[in-house]
């Protein structure tokens, strides 16, 4: 269950982040406005699952926090050319909170955090995207967490 609920909060992370980008509103009132109508609600006939809050709050909040390092750091793993802000706002997102994750939440493993953006990205966008939040976030972890890769 503990796996499943922090499942739900980086999806609602990532959708946050996206919808702060878009509306220009604050981390208070979005953090806010998912925590009273969208985590654990029904909404337009979709039922969003139970998140766990405390990490919920962690990522978007740390996304705010380190976002000038976060886009530096996922601007120096992306191709040439295709700077972040070229990248379309929610797999922005996405690899925003899976970047602030590799950087700044060493307790958990880069592996999981790859995997769980990889399967945000999935709920969203076709393989090819999905692939690239992969490709991104893999390739950073390897450069910031080299030792979990050497085994």
């Amino acid at each position: 269950m503990a796996a499943e609920n922090r499942s739900a909060a980086r999806l609602a992370a990532s959708q946050a982040l996206y919808q702060m980008e878009v509306t220009g509103k604050g981390v208070k009132e979005i953090l806010a406005e998912f925590e009273t109508w969208w985590i654990g609600q029904e909404v337009e006939g979709e039922q969003y699952k139970p998140a766990e809050i405390a990490f919920f709050r962690s990522i978007v909040s740390g996304v705010v926090q380190d976002q000038v390092a976060i886009d530096r750091a996922v601007d120096q793993t992306l191709a040439d050319g295709w700077p972040l802000r070229r990248i379309e706002a929610l797999m922005r997102a996405i690899l925003r909170a899976g970047a602030f994750e590799l950087l700044k939440r060493g307790d958990i493993p880069a592996r999981v955090a790859i995997k769980e953006y990889v399967d945000v990205a999935g709920a969203f966008f076709d393989r090819d995207e999905a692939g690239m939040i992969n490709a991104v976030l893999d390739t950073l972890a390897r450069k910031i967490r080299a030792a979990e890769f050497s085994a």
